[in-house]
């Protein structure tokens, strides 16, 4: 089975890297991590965290990358050379990036920030609950604007019209109680958080593309989190990468709606005939779409 395992990395690995330059030849990446531990026989007794770094945009394909530290460097393996909007959590090296790097610009998550003031509601239940009913508001209008199936132009426009209300309400309050919050207390955290990324969490309304949050790449992290309580660790940290890999590719086919076991039997019996400039075609979203054309042209 990890024999297996192996030669399926390698063979998967071209998919990934046109997956990789389809996705930062874009202006707009999403980035993430999760921890993820592995054996290390150098360094034997023990397991040791190392992390997968997933990337994506709405619609696209999801990277995973696996690197044995959280560092600046491992970030960079990646996002180097990238120019455009950059989505995060509050992680300081991805504001270390955006500061170094000319023409990267950071856009902030919602979730996480409303996420702060939800653990502050035990504390001080009033003041939080009032933070979560003005964030719900602007969730509100993105549920709006996804159920119309609204565009990036009407996004924008319905964005800038409603919004700045609701965010101004947010940071006067929020300067006005940081000023008497204790700063460890869960208010002071949660206040902390939002005021120090400011700028970063309404960075959303100047582009009708970006998201409110990270929600939809958290979701495809999320089966790496089921699979480590399977599998409980990587056996060597030289063989993280093929995880990256594979995961690569199951989490871009679930995004896509194709059914993995269809996909892999396909790519697996046409890859090796293949040339490399057709190696795009088996990008699991262009995948579906080739399929349904072809199911389109088979019902004419």
């Amino acid at each position: 089975l990890s024999d297996w395992t192996d030669r399926v990395g390698w063979e998967l690995l071209p998919i990934y890297r046109a997956m990789e330059k389809n996705l930062f030849s874009g202006d707009y990446v999403q980035a993430d991590e999760t921890p993820i531990r592995y054996l290390d026989p150098d360094l034997p007794g023990k397991s040791h965290q190392g992390y997968l770094w997933a990337y994506s945009r709405p619609g696209s394909d999801v990277i995973f990358d696996w690197q044995i530290s959280r560092s600046t460097e491992a970030a960079l393996a990646k996002l180097k050379g990238f120019k455009g909007w950059l989505q995060s959590d509050g992680y300081a090296v991805y504001e270390r990036i955006a500061a170094d790097a000319e023409g990267i610009r950071l856009v902030a998550c919602w979730a996480h920030a409303r996420r702060k003031f939800h653990e502050a509601l035990e504390e001080t239940p009033k003041k939080a609950a009032w933070f979560l009913k003005e964030i719900g508001l602007l969730y509100q209008l993105e549920r709006q604007l996804r159920e119309a199936r609204a565009g990036p132009e009407v996004r924008m426009a319905q964005r800038k019209e409603k919004c700045p209300k609701i965010l101004r309400r947010i940071h006067r309050a929020a300067r006005w109680f940081q000023r008497k919050a204790l700063p460890q207390s869960q208010l002071g955290k949660a206040l902390g958080y939002a005021m120090g990324l400011w700028e970063a969490l309404c960075s959303y309304l100047e582009d009708g593309r970006l998201e409110i949050d990270n929600n939809l790449l958290e979701n495809a992290i999320r089966p790496t989190a089921i699979g480590k309580k399977n599998w409980l660790f990587v056996g060597h940290p030289d063989a993280g990468w093929k995880s990256a890999v594979i995961y690569s590719i199951l989490g871009s086919c679930r995004r896509a709606g194709a059914n993995p076991f269809e996909y892999l039997v396909d790519i697996f019996t046409r890859l090796p005939n293949m040339k490399a400039s057709q190696v795009r075609d088996l990008l699991p979203s262009r995948w579906v779409e080739l399929r349904a054309a072809k199911s389109i042209q088979a019902a004419a």
